[in-house]
């Protein structure tokens, strides 16, 4: 597969950056049952009918946008809960460029799953440094703050 930024964080969870029409396709016959997009619908290479898409596809549909300068409280709860409602699932989870979703994933392992930090963040460096990106370090930080 060759979505942008795809990482699999094991044969349930996988986090990436956005899919093309063709590529949730492939999400979908991988065996994926839900789908959550935390980019906003006017991120780059967006697909418009998304949700559309994805139900085609057998796929439940899950829309929280971030808006990327100002990710809130509020968006990662509405994330874990959606995360904790499908835990028995398969799910994807997606952004823009895997930014958002690789953050919101570690997170969630952390504050819902018990998960050390440093481990829950590994793949998350993998794919981007927080450090670059003060909005995204302080946030993060406060949420781990805040358990």
């Amino acid at each position: 597969m060759t979505i942008t930024n795809l990482t699999v964080l094991n044969d349930s969870l996988w986090s990436a950056g956005q899919p093309t029409r063709a590529e949730l396709a492939e999400v979908a016959q991988a065996g994926f049952s839900v789908v959550i997009n935390l980019a906003l619908a006017t991120s780059d290479n967006a697909i418009a009918d998304e949700a559309e898409v994805a139900q085609s596809l057998g796929m439940e549909y899950i829309h929280i946008p971030v808006v990327w300068d100002a990710p809130r409280p509020d968006n990662l709860q509405k994330f874990m809960d959606a995360m904790d409602t499908h835990a028995d699932e398969k799910v994807f989870v997606h952004c823009a460029m895997n930014y958002r979703a690789s953050a919101f994933v570690a997170l969630w392992r952390v504050l819902r799953q018990g998960w050390e930090e440093a481990e829950a963040f590994t793949v998350q460096k993998t794919v981007w440094n927080l450090s670059e990106y003060p909005v995204w370090e302080k946030f993060v930080r406060e949420q781990l703050a805040n358990r």
